[in-house]
């Protein structure tokens, strides 16, 4: 076992284009009460974590790694982790710790525990060739998918399920999506799968052949009008602009949810977006019922999870490529060959 490790890391908020990212040699840290020490070898790379290097979420960690989509094996264990062993391969998401004793927690939306803190934001995250990992809120992943593969399931997967689940699609109805990637493109299938017709509004040709290829029945630009009305709306993409399109395209009844952790102002709505009892919902993080509930459906679905890997000594060039579009579907940062 080295002392130390490489890790990617930003001083301050900075364009991403910047390669204001920088990798040096950190300590390893040794697993506390109730903590994993784990190997990394995947971390998917999300769009959270452009929000956090370009300062549109502000940042709670100076120098802090980021990453939240982390898939490794447990080299060591602190006391209280009697469920782990080395060798064990887990899963750490971007939810990290809640209170447990406030009225969310309480009541199963640990999700909006104000104290929550969460992985590549108030502590180290995946971009780094060890993490530490609370192993109450590790997970057990599906043998099926490699470590690449499923490194996206991590925080695109359990937002897009959430989003979904949200969205009070009825059995057999219309889905709109606004933006196609990482998140969306796995969200579309769950939803195919539970006989859902995919109708889908994006910008970028590698996006719309995406999701043509995995069966939307429609496919445009992002201001583009769905060719019928639909009963559920997600907006994936972090533009205010399209939340009234979104409305605009949704049946009487109909339920619109917004996925982002962030997003550009929305701009001033008539009443007549929300009228006929329209709902506009938003989604925070996740609980970790909801991580459970995506990996049983993950173990009986062959989800097609679209990736483009990249090495760790590029790492910042995934984030780049996300930023300015260069990839469809998830980039995910592989630390060995697995």
């Amino acid at each position: 076992m080295p002392d130390m490790m490489n890790a990617w890391s930003f001083p301050h908020p900075a364009p991403v284009s910047s390669r204001i990212l920088t990798r040096a040699a950190r300590p390893i840290t040794s697993p506390g009460d109730g903590e994993l020490l784990i190997e990394v070898s995947a971390c998917g790379i999300c769009r959270t974590d452009l929000h956090l290097i370009h300062g549109e979420l502000s940042p709670r960690r100076q120098g802090v790694v980021p990453g939240h989509q982390i898939v490794g094996r447990v080299v060591s264990r602190g006391r209280g982790t009697d469920g782990y062993r080395p060798g064990d391969r887990v899963g750490v998401a971007w939810l990290r710790q809640t209170c447990g004793l406030c009225k969310w927690c309480q009541s199963g939306a640990e999700n909006l525990c104000p104290e929550s803190l969460y992985t590549g934001w108030d502590a180290d995250g995946g971009l780094a060739e060890y993490a530490l990992a609370p192993a109450a809120y590790a997970y057990r992943l599906p043998d099926r998918y490699s470590d690449e593969r499923i490194a996206p399931l991590l925080c695109a997967g359990i937002i897009g399920y959430r989003a979904l689940r949200r969205a009070k699609l009825r059995p057999g109805g219309r889905l709109g999506i606004y933006g196609f990637g990482s998140s969306a493109h796995i969200t579309a299938q769950i939803a195919a799968a539970e006989g859902a017709e995919i109708y889908v509004m994006t910008r970028g040709e590698a996006n719309r052949k995406l999701a043509a290829s995995l069966g939307a029945a429609f496919v445009g630009g992002p201001a583009a009008r769905p060719p019928h009305p639909v009963d559920a709306a997600i907006v994936f993409a972090p533009a205010g602009e399209l939340v009234p399109l979104a409305l605009e395209s949704t049946d009487r009844g109909g339920t619109v949810v917004l996925a982002g952790i962030h997003m550009s102002d929305i701009p001033r709505l008539p009443y007549a977006s929300l009228f006929n009892e329209r709902d506009l919902r938003t989604v925070t993080s996740n609980t970790r019922a909801d991580g459970e509930e995506l990996f049983h459906i993950a173990r009986h679905l062959n989800l097609d999870i679209h990736t483009t890997a990249f090495d760790f000594d590029h790492a910042d060039d995934a984030l780049i490529g996300l930023d300015s579009g260069a990839y469809a579907g998830s980039g995910v940062v592989l630390l060995r060959h697995v």
